[in-house]
């Protein structure tokens, strides 16, 4: 459950309300909230625009690091 709760973290963290985020990936609210519930993923490319638009790598967003920077070699 790492992606559901880092995604509604990083979101509440920035108070960027769901429709604004939803709004950004082209879905509707209740699909941006499956995502937070973890009842559904984005997509590859949709996972990509998370990460840009949070600033964090793909790696953080799906929990296979605690490191949220980008580029972080």
């Amino acid at each position: 459950m790492y992606f559901s709760e880092r995604l509604k973290n990083l979101r509440k963290t920035r108070m960027i309300p769901q429709k604004d985020i939803a709004e950004y990936l082209g879905i509707s609210v209740s699909a941006y909230q499956y995502y937070e519930a973890g009842k559904n993923e984005p997509s590859i490319a949709r996972l990509i625009m998370l990460a840009d638009l949070f600033n964090v790598s793909i790696d953080y967003l799906v929990g296979r690091t605690e490191n949220p920077l980008v580029n972080s070699e």
